[in-house]
């Protein structure tokens, strides 16, 4: 239920700027309170919002592919829709507003190695510049919108990946494409790794995601994410969030050192692992270079082929105790691993999954007549090569998801990987 609130904000923001939100709201009880806008102040206050909107999109395709396999669209159609965004953006002055988080922490979950998932990462970077040029559009226009994800294991080179990430990065977009400062600038958000953590000796688990998040924080992460220790076996309960919650608090407002910035500065370590990590990294752009750049090697199945070999033999060095995992294969707990009394799973009850079908069947109902146009004209922007997101801003008023990806199918074609 909303509560009261002053005119220039909730509900009458809603209403002025048909903000999805709105599309599941009661029509307002007092409608005499509102006055129906100018279509000048609907543009103004679509401007003020567009211009100070905060978020991330996280539709990196190139990810999907290598390290997710949660693709659904084509990789071509997919950079038409990512540039689309980027467009979008540009156009209408959307500084805020992250139009991808170019990701590796899938990359890393699903078995790669710092070094790769660093290079992997990066190098998609550089395509969706290559490709955002292409289209006519300005490095300063677009790279601050730019931002990335990684994350942050056990392994030394964890200590330097974003510095590293950062070098490389600026010294490319300064040298290479004459960039200003702001982008040069490299943003990134780290999670700790969810692939670190353990079933046996489950209560340990919180102590690597605290060595994790020390080194993200000494490393000048932009943001963090710290895992719930129980993810090894659940879905984290309020508890194992709170406890999650805590590590970066407890790092941020008690740890004395991480009131300095960038502490480990300087250290013959992590001058020396710099070094080796930069060097390793560019290695690999080299040979993604010889397959023909990133979309050349994803064809020969190469980012795919590699992150496997290196999750086959983390697993071997697990298995056969050369990487020692204290509780998993060494100072195994004597008295066998203690089983959960319980294990609270979080899941949608039946009421809940009722109510949102309902809630989808009313949406449908409510928008028959507008719907079958909107996806007409969604369709017409593929076929004639328009930006599709344009359009999809307002498709999302009166369509479903689901009819929206049904109608994208049809003109730009489903994913099918090759074997």
């Amino acid at each position: 239920m909303r509560t009261a609130r002053s005119r220039t904000s909730g509900e009458n923001f809603d209403v002025l700027f048909m903000a999805p939100s709105s599309q599941e709201l009661e029509p307002p009880q007092n409608p005499g309170r509102f006055s129906e806008p100018t279509d000048t102040e609907v543009a103004k206050i679509k401007a003020w919002v567009l211009a100070n909107v905060r978020g991330t999109v996280q539709a990196d395709i190139l990810k999907e592919d290598q390290g997710q396999n949660t693709c659904i669209f084509s990789t071509e159609f997919s950079l038409k829709v990512m540039g689309d965004i980027q467009e979008y953006f540009v156009h209408h002055n959307v500084r805020n507003f992250y139009s991808v988080s170019i990701s590796g922490y899938h990359i890393a979950e699903a078995g790669a190695n710092p070094i790769s998932q660093l290079a992997f990462t990066l190098a998609n970077g550089f395509t969706y510049v290559e490709a955002y040029l292409a289209r006519g559009m300005h490095i300063d226009d677009f790279a601050p919108n730019l931002s990335f994800f990684f994350s942050n294991g056990m392994d030394p080179e964890y200590t330097v990946l974003g510095r590293v990430a950062r070098r490389i990065w600026a010294v490319a977009m300064r040298d290479k494409y004459g960039a200003n400062e702001r982008s040069q600038k490299l943003k990134y958000h780290i999670q700790t790794s969810g692939r670190s953590l353990h079933a046996q000796e489950i209560a340990f688990n919180d102590i690597r995601t605290t060595l994790q998040a020390l080194i993200a924080i000494y490393d000048n992460c932009n943001s963090l994410h710290t895992n719930a220790y129980d993810e090894a076996i659940t879905t984290p309960t309020e508890d194992s969030v709170r406890r999650a919650m805590a590590i970066q608090l407890i790092i941020n407002k008690e740890w004395g050192l991480a009131k300095n910035e960038n502490p480990n500065q300087g250290a013959f370590i992590i001058e020396e692992l710099t070094e080796l990590v930069e060097e390793a990294v560019l290695a690999e752009f080299e040979r993604i270079a010889e397959r023909g750049g990133v979309l050349g090697a994803m064809e020969t199945g190469y980012q795919r082929s590699k992150i496997q070999d290196e999750s086959m033999h983390y697993e071997m060095l697990k298995h056969t105790g050369e990487l020692p995992i204290i509780g998993v294969n060494t100072f195994r707990n004597p008295h066998g691993d203690p089983i959960p009394e319980s294990l609270e799973l979080a899941r949608s009850t039946e009421e809940e999954k009722q109510s949102q079908l309902q809630r989808l069947q009313a949406f449908h109902a409510r928008h028959a007549h507008e719907a079958p146009a909107m996806l007409q004209r969604l369709k017409d922007a593929v076929i004639d090569n328009r930006n599709v997101f344009e359009v999809l801003m307002d498709a999302v008023r009166c369509c479903s998801l689901g009819q929206i990806t049904q109608a994208l199918f049809e003109v730009g074609g489903q994913y099918r990987r090759n074997m």
